[in-house]
């Protein structure tokens, strides 16, 4: 079977990790990446010895399947070119900074028929994985992502760079409308919110609380998810979860088994095997559009506090 012929359109920290991983994968032929620093760009393609541009129209008919990871402001320019030709793309979250152009990205893929997949990875974490499979009907969720200032998606406040991908999994795991949102924050080193705290309550009862920073001394990926007589605390960073059990008077503490494997390797094969398979992805554009809209209401309930 041919290889697909990819492309990477931006290989600043997160784009570089697509195309190296890109490169060690065996469903796929690195063909080409991109980006307008030329530094940068010189030294991803002499690194993996691939040819480099510094216009992504120059991979048009050149590339089965983009990865698109420059700053959210372009994602939905650079991604509607490449959907418009029926060319696959997977694009880093969020998918774009407001709902207008996600729907007109979700449309366009469909009216193309064409994969438009977005890189929420943790729905790869082998961790999540692992606990995903025993979840039910969870009653409080508590979400801490924290991050040493991180001098890269600055484009955007920690909402969108950091919260969102919590808000994916609990969107996932509480299949319930939402009655409220509350949220405070507040902006410290750049424009936008670099501190933020959400707390959202559905229609079923459940309850999420969610903290995400950029301004920590520390990295932090932590979920705690409970439900009747169990409740589950994940590490996505360490990849391991304990399960907690109520026995009679007692509380019984287990680790989940999990099959750790690199999430990113994961989600790109998901991408390509969708690609191949004619399948629809894990983290389709209606998925990531849902997670866009309750992101873009936290941000706008912070800014009224701040300005």
């Amino acid at each position: 079977m041919n290889k697909l012929k990819v492309g990477v359109i931006g290989v600043g920290y997160l784009g570089a990790l697509h195309a190296r991983t890109y490169y060690g994968l065996g469903q796929a032929q690195l063909s080409a990446v991109c980006d307008i620093n030329p530094v940068r760009l010189n030294e991803i393609s002499q690194e993996l010895g691939v040819c480099g541009v510094s216009d992504y129209k120059q991979l048009m008919g050149k590339v089965d399947a983009v990865s698109i990871a420059v700053p959210t402001n372009l994602h939905y320019r650079v991604a509607a070119d490449f959907l418009s030709r029926n060319i696959p793309v997977l694009v880093e979250k969020p998918l774009t900074v407001n709902l207008t152009q996600a729907d007109k990205l979700i449309a366009l893929a469909r009216r193309n028929k064409t994969i438009l997949q977005v890189g929420h990875i943790e729905r790869f974490n082998a961790a999540y994985v692992a606990c995903n499979k025993i979840i039910k009907n969870p009653r409080f969720i508590e979400c801490h992502r924290l991050s040493p200032f991180p001098r890269r998606s600055l484009d955007v406040g920690v909402v969108l760079d950091l919260m969102i991908h919590d808000i994916d999994i609990i969107l996932g795991l509480v299949k319930s409308r939402i009655k409220e949102i509350r949220a405070s924050g507040a902006n410290v080193l750049t424009p936008f919110e670099d501190i933020a705290n959400a707390r959202i309550e559905f229609a079923n009862g459940c309850v999420c609380n969610l903290t995400s920073s950029r301004i920590s001394e520390e990295a932090v990926r932590k979920i705690r998810i409970f439900f009747k007589n169990t409740y589950i605390s994940l590490d996505y960073k360490n990849e391991r979860a304990f399960v907690y059990k109520r026995r009679k008077k007692e509380i019984s503490k287990a680790p989940l088994p999990i099959e750790k494997e690199a999430s990113l390797k994961k989600e790109l094969a998901h991408f390509l095997e969708c690609i191949t398979q004619n399948k629809k992805p894990l983290v389709c554009g209606e998925s990531a559009r849902a997670a866009l809209a309750v992101a873009l209401k936290i941000k706008d309930k912070i800014r009224r506090v701040y300005g």
